[in-house]
This record gives C-alpha cells, structure tokens and sequence, in this order.
C-alpha cells in the first residue's frame, strides 16, 4: 500500500460543496458499474490528497434509494483514495445527542432493501468482515477533528441505516431504540459494506439534525427544520474535515482494513466470471491477479 494518504470524503445532505481545498479540480470519473452521484472534485489540503463526492448529486437529486453506492465506491478507489470520510444528516435516537451535536458512528444495523449491497455475486463469490464496520484510527481522528473545533461530539454511537425516503413512524423509532439503535439516517448502508469490500478505511460522521419520532410531545421530523440545523453546522463539519486532514500523521501506517479481500473470495480461479473480473479490477485487482 502507499506510503501516503488520499482522503475520499463523501458529503451528505446539505454537505454538497466540497470542502476547501488548493488546486481544485473536478472530474468525471467513469466506473463499470454504472454512472457515479457526479463527479468528483480532487485536490490537496496541505500536502494531503483529498477527493470530494457529493452522495445526492448537484442540487440533491438522487433520494437515497436511487443512489448508485457500488459506482460512488468505486470511482473513489479509482481516483487512488486510500481513506473514505463520511458525512451525513442523522436523526438521533438517544437524549442525549441533541440536534447540533455530531456522532462518530462506530456501529451500523441495516434495514435497507433493494440496494445493491456488494460488488460480488454469482461467478466470482466473496465474504469479508464486518463485524466491525467503521476504521477505528479514523473514527478516533474525527472524534479528536470534532472536538478540536469546538464541536459536541460523541465519539461513538450505532447508526440504523432504513430505506427511506419516508421518515419513521413513532412505532419504528421506538422499535429501533430498543435495539440499541443511537441514531437513524438512510445512507450509510450499502455505502459502508462497500468501502469494507473496497479495502477502504471508512467512518462516519453524522450531524444530529432532530429527534426522529419517539419524542411523544414533538410533531414529528420536519424536513424544514432538518435543512435549518444542517444549515447552521455546515461550516462546521467541513472545518472538521479540514482539521483531520491537518492531524494526520506524515506517513500513513498499514490498515488491517487494506487488505481485507485476503481470504474473501470464495470462487476457484477456473469458474470466475471474467466479465465480472474485469469490472472488479480496481475494487479487488489486487487478489484476482
């Protein structure tokens, strides 16, 4: 693996301008798996590598469930990133993470359907971990990032992906607080399995904008009052990223995470899928040589 780090950041809702960088440049960047949210914007902060995509697309177009996570993951790995941040508006689930406040996920449930969950499938099987879905030295450093700007930050908490576009209904939310669930947004997954299929280090960083709908003398989620909250932080999490990438060491030590296809793919050589092989080459190359 290289020596040096290339930041990928995945911007959510309200988080669709990139953050500041030198030398920005945008491109298109194609990828076998269908068309990307956009392109890409690509350039440094300090000396470090930073490529931003907007998940939702120019003016957020694409509902969550319409978003192409495989062709996002992929382009990023082509562009060369060794590191994916994560951004996005949560509901939360827990008192105490209060609209304004930002989470460093360490955990995800998956409630999605119907999204493609893997660059695998029939002629070329693979299985990797993730029973541990979030890198924890990002995590940490976002965590660390957060409270350096003056951010109320928690630096952990379990976030229940749903499909959406729909917000909970009072019954959900109180199901999913009794699993455990922290906070509840409606991206994370696939986009997080992806990443860990990609060999990319990803974490995530949510922006609690309400309370979801298990508060029983709140109206509900209101998307007004989300964009309003979002608003007010925006700034905030780009600083955030900005500061991470500032905190990071000269040389970017290996990740278990950087090699995670070691033992994964399941399928003999002799009964791959070239096809398949062939639109893999950048997500999993390194072990279908």
């Amino acid at each position: 693996m290289p020596a040096g780090w290339h930041i990928g950041v995945i911007g959510g809702s309200g988080l669709a301008a990139a953050v500041a960088m030198d030398g920005a440049q945008e491109i298109e960047v194609a990828s076998p798996f269908g068309a990307a949210s956009g392109p890409v914007t690509t350039g440094t902060i300090g000396a470090v590598r930073v490529t931003f995509l907007a998940r939702h697309g120019a003016g957020h177009r694409l509902p969550p469930g319409e978003i192409n996570y495989r062709a996002n993951i992929d382009v990023l790995k082509r562009c060369g990133v060794t590191d994916v941040i994560a951004l996005s508006a949560i509901g939360s689930l827990n008192e105490a993470m209060e609209p304004g406040h930002f989470v460093a996920i360490d955990q995800l449930i998956d409630r999605t359907i119907g999204r493609a969950g893997s660059f695998f499938g029939t002629g070329l099987v693979a299985h990797v971990s993730l029973a541990d879905p979030v890198c924890p030295r990002l995590q940490a450093l976002l965590a660390k990032a957060a409270d350096a700007q003056g951010a109320q930050v928690h630096p952990g908490g379990t976030y229940l992906a749903m499909e959406g576009p729909q917000f909970s209904t009072r019954a959900e939310s109180r199901l999913y607080q009794s699993w455990g669930a922290d906070v509840i947004g409606m991206t994370a997954m696939p986009e997080a399995r992806l990443a860990r299929e990609a060999e990319l280090p990803y974490a995530l960083l949510g922006m609690v904008t309400d309370f979801d709908s298990w508060r029983e003398a709140d109206a509900g989620v209101d998307a007004g009052a989300v964009l309003a909250v979002m608003k007010a932080n925006v700034e905030t999490a780009r600083a955030i990223v900005g500061s991470l990438v500032a905190a990071l060491p000269a040389k970017r030590a290996a990740s278990p995470i950087d090699r995670a296809l070691d033992h994964a793919i399941m399928t003999a050589p002799d009964q791959r899928d070239r096809t398949l092989a062939a639109k893999l080459q950048a997500v999993a190359g390194r072990v279908l040589q």
